[in-house]
């Protein structure tokens, strides 16, 4: 079956589900999160308040991949939209997982949802030093923009980053 231009039915994970992700995936996705080198996190945003709002907001369009076997979350992608373009965050998938197709499998879930939504394009933002998540995106058919300039705007400076190592 092709979806978003993907062949899912190639895809060697059996004992991993993909699902919405609920505030209860919380503790998961946090220590997944902290697992991954070179992986930065909001004191505030990226809190289980601020994981909240984001959830609320967006319902049922952020994914989970989860080993059914170990009952362990091995990926997780948080994703949302403003009603005009969809947006993916803090892609992820634990090392001892990757190149098992989770990270695909996870991306055509959540650009399902999207299209649920009615959303008809999708950005991301990944770290140029990130060279594995590059390599990815470009692997499975995402355009890089080279076209436009990215800027930020902080309003509350007590969100701070903190890069893992």
């Amino acid at each position: 079956m092709m979806i978003c231009g993907m062949d899912v039915n190639n895809m060697n994970t059996e004992r991993i589900a993909v699902r919405a992700m609920t505030l209860d995936d919380y503790d998961g996705v946090y220590n997944l999160w902290c697992k991954i080198s070179g992986f930065a996190m909001r004191s505030i945003d990226d809190s289980r308040e601020g994981v909240q709002r984001f959830l609320d907001r967006n319902p049922g369009i952020s994914v989970v991949a989860v080993d059914m076997e170990k009952n362990k979350i091995v990926g997780a992608i948080l994703c949302g939209h403003d009603g005009r373009r969809g947006c993916l965050y803090h892609v992820c998938v634990d090392e001892e997982y990757r190149r098992m197709k989770i990270g695909t499998k996870m991306v055509v879930h959540a650009m399902e949802a999207l299209k649920a939504e009615k959303i008809s394009k999708v950005s991301l933002i990944a770290f140029t030093q990130n060279d594995i998540g590059n390599a990815f995106w470009n692997r499975i058919g995402w355009t890089q923009r080279l076209d436009l300039n990215y800027y930020d705007f902080v309003l509350n400076t007590a969100n701070i980053i903190k890069f893992n190592e």
